[in-house]
């Protein structure tokens, strides 16, 4: 019994009286989904069922009728069309309800203009003889002529419902498919923030907990620049992209923390051409290179080695790199680990395709090489 009643409360009386899809798209959502064009192949179709329509029915109206009613079919398609395509720019049942009942009082009027008001009579002569047609029609060739026009009037009605509702669907099937992008995105960024690197974070967290105990002045500057480290990492993959400098100042943190726990066996620099602080980067791109040179590459090496951070201008493009002279690729290919995959694909999703990250042997050590458009960059930025 209550089930019955919950669904009775769920039915919707309105579309007794007002029909059509209730969803109304904001200015926002319709500008998020993008207007698709018309399809052009309707207004073919519609006026070619017209004339179709018209041809059909010659042996029944004549000659005189057919012209008048083939003209008068073509206008009204015309603005039938006009109307499909304002409800297909913004589709909602208001416009939709207030088209239909606009168009039933304008059709009824025309009925009425040819049925019963003397006017209809001088209008149609003067239309004939516009048209060089004698306008001598029948009676039942008048009421031929209204039920067309009553038939056809009802089929662009009903055509403009489905056209909302369909268009509707569209739109919202459009909204539904960028929320699982975003979504799909979002699971991206927290995938990158679980793959941060926790063998550094324990590390480190012991590093300083047996500087404390022993009272070792690195613990007080080790643990401020993990503090800003920390706080800098945990919400960056909440966001599109990061300025260069932003995407620096983790990596200055992260090399000052590492820096505390190698000690001399850690040598590192930035060298950033001026002007370039702007341009987006994805959250954690140079930090994993960063990670990836120190972790592979200088911690392995009894003897330590040395990291340069660079971002320069080439021609039409910026050049990232990381490079370090420590222990080097192992058989002097390109490692694809998980993090350069993502790196990649975040890299190629903010940049486009020509976007490119590279991972290139030296001797010793290896290079990070990262390139993307200057025009992309300096639009985004």
């Amino acid at each position: 019994m209550q089930d019955k009643h919950s669904k009775a409360m769920k039915l919707d009386w309105t579309q007794w009286f007002w029909p059509g899809p209730r969803r109304v798209f904001s200015a926002d959502e319709l500008a998020r989904a993008g207007q698709q064009p018309w399809p052009i192949s309707i207004d073919y179709y519609v006026y070619s069922n017209t004339l179709v329509l018209c041809l059909l029915n010659l042996s029944t109206l004549g000659r005189e009728v057919l012209g008048l009613l083939l003209a008068a079919g073509l206008l009204l398609s015309a603005a039938a069309l006009g109307v499909a395509r304002c409800l297909w720019r913004q589709p909602d049942r208001h416009r939709l309800n207030l088209a239909t009942i606009g168009a039933a009082f304008a059709l009824l009027g025309l009925l009425y203009l040819l049925k019963l008001n003397p006017l209809g009579s001088r209008l149609g002569a003067t239309l004939g003889s516009t048209l060089g047609l004698s306008m001598d029609i029948s009676r039942t060739e008048l009421k031929a002529a209204m039920f067309g026009f009553a038939a056809v009037g009802g089929i662009y009605l009903t055509s403009w419902f489905f056209l909302v509702l369909i268009r509707v669907q569209q739109i919202e099937a459009r909204l539904r498919e960028l929320d699982e992008q975003d979504h799909a995105l979002k699971l991206a960024r927290r995938l990158a923030t679980a793959q941060m690197q926790p063998h550094f974070l324990f590390n480190t967290l012991a590093s300083l907990q047996h500087w404390v105990d022993t009272q070792d002045p690195r613990a007080g500057g080790t643990l401020r620049a993990f503090t800003q480290y920390l706080r800098a990492t945990l919400p960056m993959f909440e966001r599109e992209s990061l300025s260069l400098a932003e995407e620096l100042s983790i990596v200055r943190s992260y090399l000052e923390v590492m820096q505390a726990r190698l000690g001399e066996r850690l040598r590192w620099e930035l060298a950033i051409e001026p002007g370039l602080e702007t341009v987006p980067v994805p959250p954690g791109l140079l930090l994993t290179l960063a990670e990836n040179a120190i972790g592979h590459g200088i911690e392995p090496a009894l003897r330590g080695g040395h990291v340069v951070v660079r971002a320069w201008r080439q021609d039409r493009q910026v050049v990232l790199e990381v490079e370090d002279d420590g222990m080097g690729l192992s058989s002097g290919e390109p490692v694809e680990r998980l993090g350069l995959s993502n790196s990649r694909d975040r890299l190629r999703q903010l940049h486009g395709e020509q976007a490119q990250l590279n991972l290139l042997p030296r001797s010793p050590g290896a290079l990070a090489q990262v390139r993307f458009p200057w025009s992309a960059a300096e639009a985004q930025a």
